[in-house]
């Protein structure tokens, strides 16, 4: 058949008129300074992989400003105000009773192995409790381990901790507060800075990592360093539902690919290199006390409360606290092994 310049021009224009293939694009809600690790390390290689792992086809933006203060951003997420977000679970008391299990002192020493634990405890056991319900889960995953800093006192002596009043998140990092006799403070992260050099509180609960990032180096003179951790702060990343349903099957599989148990990996490999990084400048600045012996043996009784009540929200959210907890720390400490 010959191909004329007729044929040609006619071809071009029913292309020209046809609608181009959508590209779907992905608002991802960020409410964290864009040179913190969470920003840097976690939510923006996550978003580079969405779309290497689509092959273009999804883009993900992550918003320049915050769409609202960090408690809202689940519920963004819920009504599609954005289509990803992430946060902490603690910033809204009363909602997530599962997030405890990750959150509970002396779990380990590496946020990796205690991300990817918690990941898959919570495809296995937490999912269930149906806190999730509302959004497409993409990943859970904690920081590391938390320490307690302090200035003007003696860190090294639980009873002259009394009364100290404690900058925490939340959920589990304040009642490990209260059980030590202190008083907590809930702020978000951001604050520390404005309640420390302000001497609204004497201390606050940080990993390694935090403490350094929000500049609190010069404003706290002793840390109280616990093996295992006093605490761990639990972060979510979800996406609204309805916008996860709209995507192909090969995109949601394609992004499944790289959130999950990886997405978690990555953010506690994140976390564990900013705390080793963090960890020799913050202890040029403070006196350090490791816990040890008959006074962790001691501290391990304070708290036993906390993960007595651990448990119970646990119960409380129709969870098998007992084979849900066995499965955590099994996890936790074969990946700590590796």
């Amino acid at each position: 058949m010959k191909i004329t310049i007729k044929t040609l021009a006619t071809v071009a224009i029913f292309l020209a008129a046809s609608p181009a293939i959508a590209e779907e694009k992905l608002r991802v809600a960020n409410w964290a300074p864009t040179s913190h690790t969470l920003y840097t390390d976690v939510m923006q290689p996550f978003a580079r992989s969405i779309e290497e792992a689509t092959e273009g086809r999804v883009k993900v933006d992550i918003l320049p400003a915050p769409l609202g203060p960090p408690p809202a951003h689940f519920d963004f997420a819920v009504n599609g105000i954005a289509d990803i977000t992430f946060g902490v679970q603690a910033y809204t008391p009363g909602r997530f009773k599962t997030s405890s299990i990750a959150e509970a002192p002396f779990l380990g020493d590496s946020a990796e192995a205690i991300s990817v634990a918690y990941w898959r405890t919570y495809e296995e056991h937490l999912a269930q409790a149906g806190e999730y319900d509302q959004v497409k889960v993409l990943s859970l995953f904690v920081h590391g381990p938390g320490g307690l800093f302090v200035r003007g006192r003696d860190a090294t002596k639980l009873e002259d901790l009394d009364g100290a009043k404690l900058r925490v998140s939340g959920g589990i990092a304040h009642e490990v507060t209260s059980a030590l006799g202190m008083v907590p403070v809930e702020a978000s992260a951001p604050q520390s800075y404005e309640l420390l050099s302000q001497g609204v509180v004497d201390g606050i609960m940080f990993p390694y990592e935090s403490v350094q990032f929000f500049n609190l180096n010069a404003l706290v003179d002793t840390a109280l360093i616990v093996p295992g951790g006093l605490y761990n702060t639990s972060f979510f990343v979800v996406m609204n539902k309805t916008r996860w349903e709209s995507l192909s099957a090969a995109d949601q599989t394609a992004i499944e690919s790289v959130a999950g148990e990886v997405l978690a990996r990555l953010a506690g490999r994140a976390f564990d290199r900013a705390d080793e990084a963090a960890r020799s400048a913050v202890n040029a600045h403070v006196k350090t006390a490791i816990v040890g012996g008959v006074d962790l043996e001691r501290l391990q009784d304070r708290l036993s409360p906390v993960i007595e009540d651990r448990n119970a929200k646990l119960k409380a959210a129709g969870i098998s606290s007992r084979a849900a907890v066995q499965m955590m720390q099994a996890e936790i400490e074969s990946l700590s092994g590796q």
